[in-house]
């Protein structure tokens, strides 16, 4: 049995790293100093780096929490022992560096948007899916000593005509998928959840699980080793051909060959890693802070009630949270670039609005700050595929900020999927057609960073202005 690497015998962290224009993320990397790495303790044994060239049925590229969710449930349902490569430490990327908020929710499109794409049909049967989903997040979390903080999820509506939104989505929610939830005053927000400024009132939902991502990570990596996946941190994919249908992975290391790959690499995925990921997503960046405890005035005077996860109607959310050790963790997306990603104005507008929304919380000392990239999908919605049916190649990813959850249940389904056993979920828009070109085709991708920009400033004008 391998022992966990020593932390001082990994290679630096890169805060500039971005993967539309890096040659890869990297190999031997140490985490993002994010709150989570510095309080999850001792990282799990795991297997080492690559050594020497190796065979093995199934692959899985990435040891987020969807890669080591993928090589669990394939141990676990389907008696099958993957082996997994990981470029840096294990769960270095999204995993690592999220706000551990878990929904009921996948993708960036609201129920009511399913309806709207799909029709009614449909999208009832999405939502069984993804409550399917969030059943197996609760499942692995019930498991795991992972700091979990149920409850709910509490959608702030920032400014009073968002209310009117909210108040669409909850009947939607109820008419059409049976769920319960309540409408809240902005008195009834600060009376019984927290004083939150921002909030004109809100929307609660009953599900919804907080955790300590990278704690959550560490026992998917306990567990799957324990049904026999293997994990190879420090062994990026630095090549790839396919000879035969057999799949030649090259390592720093050494050759793996694979009659089966699974990628799970997120918003981290390699340039050129396979030709099917080429522009399917777009990686935009999410930037968090973490304060020092709070006091026990400070607690009285911000009347924090609640640990369950809280997001407000912003475009560009803040999504926010008390932490068990009393601290408030809080992020949104700001930074384009990842040579953009420490300039101050992204660090300033987290804490211009964790003072906005608690003013006893002003001038509050921030001891954690961070940054990491998310995948997002170009039509907003996640993807568990085989995307050329003539290859034994699978992925799971575009999860837009909502992978916490939706991963585990990810993992399931692409495991189910390279066991090749069919299921009639499948049919659902998530599971039957691969992610998308952007609408404007490949020869526009250059110019989405551009893009980008523009659509962040006219966000602000449109949810803090207009």
């Amino acid at each position: 049995m391998s022992i966990a690497t020593p932390r001082e015998l990994f290679a630096p962290y890169d805060p500039a790293y971005d993967p539309l224009v890096s040659d890869g993320p990297g190999r031997n990397r140490d985490y993002a100093p994010t709150y989570w790495a510095a309080t999850a303790g001792p990282a799990p044994d795991d297997d080492g780096p690559v050594q020497g060239d190796v065979d093995a049925d199934v692959v899985i590229i990435g040891s987020g929490f969807t890669g080591l969710a993928t090589a669990l449930f394939l141990a676990k349902e389907h008696g099958i022992k993957a082996l997994v490569l990981e470029a840096n430490r294990v769960a270095w990327g999204c995993t690592s560096r999220n706000g551990g908020q878990g929904q009921n929710a996948s993708g960036r499109l609201y129920r009511s948007q399913w309806i709207e794409r799909w029709g009614l049909a449909t999208a009832q049967r999405l939502d069984a899916e993804i409550r399917f989903g969030f059943d197996t997040f609760k499942e692995l979390v019930a498991d795991a000593d992972c700091d979990p903080q149920p409850g709910g999820h509490l959608y702030i509506a920032h400014r009073e005509k968002k209310m009117a939104f909210l108040r669409n989505e909850a009947r939607v929610m109820a008419d059409h998928f049976g769920y319960a939830t309540r409408m809240l005053t902005a008195e009834q927000v600060r009376e019984e959840y927290c004083n939150d400024q921002d909030a004109a009132g809100a929307m609660h939902e009953a599900e919804g699980i907080c955790v300590h991502p990278l704690k959550l990570a560490y026992s998917y990596l306990k567990r799957a080793r324990a049904g026999g996946a293997r994990v190879h941190p420090s062994s990026p994919v630095i090549g790839w051909e396919t000879k035969n249908g057999v799949h030649h992975l090259k390592t720093p290391g050494g050759t793996v060959r694979a009659k089966t790959v699974g990628i799970a690499t997120g918003a981290y995925t390699a340039p050129g890693l396979h030709p099917t990921l080429t522009n399917r997503y777009f990686p935009v960046l999410s930037n968090s802070i973490v304060t020092r405890p709070l006091t026990d005035a400070e607690l009285k005077a911000t009347n924090f009630l609640t640990h369950e996860a809280i997001t407000d109607t912003r475009t560009l959310r803040f999504y926010y949270r008390l932490l068990p050790d009393k601290r408030v963790q809080i992020g949104s997306r700001s930074a384009i670039t990842g040579a953009d990603a420490s300039r101050d104005a992204h660090y300033k507008l987290l804490v211009d609005g964790l003072a906005r929304k608690f003013p006893p919380l002003k001038g509050i000392a921030i001891d954690y700050s961070w940054w990491g990239w998310v995948d997002v999908a170009h039509d907003m919605m996640p993807r568990v595929v085989q995307p050329d049916p003539k290859q034994s190649v699978f992925y799971a990813l575009g999860y837009g900020g909502n992978g916490v959850s939706f991963s585990a249940h990810a993992g399931r389904r692409m495991a189910q999927r390279i066991a090749g056993e069919g299921d009639a979920a499948f049919d659902l828009p998530i599971y039957n057609s691969p992610l998308q070109f952007p609408r404007q085709g490949e020869w526009a991708a250059p110019f989405r960073r551009f893009g980008q920009s523009m659509l962040y400033r006219w966000y602000y004008l449109r949810d803090e202005v207009l």
